[in-house]
C-alpha cells in the first residue's frame, strides 16, 4: 500500500523545517498556498490605494474650512454694507446681497427678534431638500456617505433646525455677546453641509448668513466615484494578474511536486519530470535541475542493478568451480587428483576473497570519497616512493621500472591513500601486459593548470574500440598468458572513480613513439588552481 503523501507523519522533523530557507524562512508563510499569498500581497496594495478615501475626507474638510472662512468674511462685509445704508434701503440691499451670495440673510436685533429676512422678502435661497422626496440614486449616495464617514471616522456635524429666536442660534449669541464674527457647520437632512455665519452690526443687532453648500457634497461624490472606478479597474486587473502569476508559478510547481512524489514512491523509471524548456526563469532552472536529478537517480539505479547483476555473474563462476571441486573430493580416492582438486578449491577461495574485497571497496568508494578531507599532496614524491618500493621488492619477470621526474613538486589536493591506489593499479595493469624484460616508464609533469602522470608499457596496447569499456566495472581485457581469475575487472573502474572524485580525468592512449604498448594518462588539477576555484 502506497504511503499517504499528505500524512503529517511524512513531514520532516521540526528542527529541519525551522532551518528551511535560513534567515528568510517565515514560520507562518509555509502554511499558506502560493496562490493565496500572491492574492493577499496584491490585495494589500489595493487596500493602500483604498486609503484614498481617507484623503477625500481630508479634502472635504479643507473645502468646508475654506467655505467657513468665506462665510465669515461675507457676513462681516454684509454687516458693514447694511450699516452704511438708510433703513428704507436695507431690504433692497438685503435682497441683492442674498441673490449674489446664494444664501439666506437675516437680521436680528439685540433681543434676538427677526428684523429682516431675505426669504420673507421673496428670495428663496438655502432651501433644504427633503431626502424622502429625492430619487433612489441619492438615497444610495447618502448611504455611501454615511458608510465612508463611519470607516474614516469623520466628525458628524449637528443636524440643522430652524429656530424662532435669534439668540437660540449659537453664532448669533456669540456675535451678540462677544461682538465677534462667528461661523458654524451644520448637517442638512440630506447630509449636505449647511454653513451659518453671524457678524455684529455697528448699531446693534446681528446679521446671519445661511448657505446650503450642496456643491461640496457633489464635488466629493464625483471624486469618490472616480476613485471607485479606478479602484475597481485596478482590482480587476490586479486579481487577473495575480491569478495569471499564480497560474504560471503554482501550476508548474505542482507538476514538479507530483513528479517528485512519484519518484519518491519508487516509480522513478516511469516518471518524466517536465523540463519546461521554454521558461528561462528560476522555475525553469528548478525544473531542469529536478529532471537532471531524476535522470541521475535513474542512472544510479540502473548502475546499481547492473552492478548487482555483474556481481552475481562474477561470483557464480568461482562458486560453480568450487562446488564442483568439493563434490569431486568426496568421490575421488586418488591422492594426486585430490591434491589437484584442493588446489582448485584454494584458488577459487582466493579468487572469491579478492572479488569480494574489490566489490566492497567499489561499492563504498563514492560515499567514502564524498566524506574525505583532501590535503596537499606531492604526487611526484608519491610516485618516486612507489617505484622505489617496487624495485626494492624485485619486479617479476625482469621487468624494469623507470620514473622520469622533472625535479619539481607536483602538488594537488587529495587523499593520499586513494591516489596511491590509482597509481598502484596502473602499475599492476602495466606489469600484467608487459613482456618479459619489458620497460614500464612513469613520467610526471605539469602545465599551467594541471599535473599530468603518464604510465607506459611495452604490451600489446588497447584497441580503440575498447578504450572506454576497460574503465567499466567487471570489464577487463587480460593477456592470454595470465591465469584465469587473477583480476576482478574492477581495478581501472576504481581508478577512474577516484580520479574523477579529485576533479581529474584518466584515459588510455597509444604511445607517442608509435611503439607497441599502452599509455595511461592521469590529469589532476594543481593545488593552487583548486584553491582559487573554491
Amino acid at each position: 500500500m502506497a504511503p499517504d503523501t499528505d500524512s503529517p507523519t511524512n513531514d520532516p522533523p521540526l528542527a529541519d523545517r525551522r532551518g528551511e530557507g535560513g534567515d528568510l524562512a517565515l514560520r507562518w508563510s509555509g502554511q499558506i498556498s502560493l496562490t493565496r499569498r500572491i492574492l493577499a500581497v496584491n490585495i494589500f496594495a489595493l487596500l493602500l490605494l483604498a486609503g484614498g478615501f481617507f484623503y477625500l475626507d481630508s479634502y472635504r474638510s479643507r473645502i468646508v474650512d475654506g467655505r467657513v472662512e468665506q462665510a465669515s468674511r461675507e457676513a462681516r462685509l454684509i454687516g458693514e454694507a447694511l450699516a452704511m445704508v438708510r433703513s428704507d434701503q436695507r431690504d433692497d440691499l438685503l435682497m441683492r446681497l442674498a441673490e449674489d451670495t446664494g444664501g439666506r440673510l437675516r437680521v436680528f436685533d439685540a433681543a434676538g427678534r427677526t428684523v429682516a429676512d431675505s426669504r420673507a422678502l421673496g428670495v428663496r435661497n438655502a432651501v433644504l431638500l427633503d431626502p424622502d422626496k429625492q430619487a433612489w440614486n441619492q438615497t444610495i449616495a447618502r448611504f455611501l456617505d454615511a458608510g465612508i464617514d463611519t470607516v474614516v471616522g469623520a466628525a458628524r456635524p449637528p443636524l440643522y433646525r430652524e429656530r424662532r429666536n435669534g439668540r437660540q442660534w449659537p453664532d448669533v449669541a456669540a456675535a451678540t455677546e462677544r461682538r465677534v464674527v462667528s461661523a458654524r457647520v451644520w448637517r442638512a437632512p440630506d447630509r449636505t453641509p449647511v454653513i451659518t455665519a453671524a457678524a455684529p452690526l455697528p448699531a446693534g443687532g446681528v446679521v446671519m448668513t445661511t448657505v446650503n453648500a450642496r456643491d461640496i457634497t457633489q464635488t466629493v461624490r464625483i471624486e469618490r466615484f472616480r476613485l471607485s472606478l479606478v479602484l475597481l479597474v485596478v482590482t480587476i486587473v490586479s486579481v487577473l494578474l495575480s491569478l495569471f502569476l499564480a497560474r504560471t508559478i503554482v501550476r508548474p510547481l505542482r507538476r514538479l511536486a507530483r513528479a517528485a512524489v512519484r519518484v519518491r514512491l519508487g516509480r522513478a523509471r516511469e516518471v518524466v519530470v517536465p523540463r519546461l524548456p521554454s521558461r528561462r526563469d528560476e522555475i525553469g532552472s528548478l525544473a531542469r535541475a529536478l529532471s537532471d536529478m531524476s535522470l541521475a537517480l535513474r542512472a544510479r539505479i540502473d548502475a546499481t542493478e547492473a552492478f548487482a547483476a555483474d556481481v552475481t555473474h562474477e561470483m557464480k563462476n568461482p562458486l560453480a568451480s568450487l562446488r564442483s571441486a568439493v563434490e569431486g573430493l568426496g568421490a575421488v580416492k586418488d591422492p594426486e587428483l585430490q591434491a589437484r582438486l584442493l588446489a582448485i578449491v584454494r584458488d577459487d577461495v582466493h579468487r572469491l576473497d579478492r572479488l569480494i574485497t574489490d566489490i566492497s571497496e567499489a561499492s563504498r568508494l563514492d560515499a567514502q570519497l564524498s566524506r574525505a578531507n583532501f590535503e596537499p599532496l606531492d604526487v611526484a614524491a608519491m610516485l618516486r616512493a612507489i617505484v622505489e618500493q617496487r624495485i626494492a621488492r624485485e619486479v617479476e619477470r625482469g621487468i624494469r621500472l623507470r620514473f622520469d621526474d622533472q625535479g619539481v613538486p607536483l602538488v594537488t589536493l587529495g587523499e593520499g591513500a586513494r591516489l596511491e591506489r590509482v597509481f598502484e593499479n596502473l602499475i599492476d595493469n602495466a606489469l600484467s601486459f608487459s613482456p618479459d624484460e619489458g620497460l614500464i616508464a612513469i613520467a610526471a609533469s605539469r602545465d599551467a593548470v594541471e599535473l599530468i602522470v603518464r604510465v607506459e608499457d611495452d604490451g600489446p596496447g588497447v584497441p580503440k574500440e575498447a578504450r572506454e569499456a576497460i574503465f567499466r566495472r567487471f570489464q577487463s581485457i587480460r593477456p592470454e598468458t595470465e591465469a584465469f581469475g587473477q583480476h576482478s575487472g574492477l581495478g581501472l573502474a576504481i581508478a577512474r572513480t577516484i580520479v574523477e572524485a579529485h576533479q581529474g580525468s584518466i584515459v588510455v592512449e597509444s604511445r607517442e613513439d608509435r611503439l607497441a604498448g599502452a599509455r595511461f594518462v592521469v590529469r589532476l588539477p594543481l593545488a593552487d588552481r583548486q584553491s582559487s576555484a573554491d
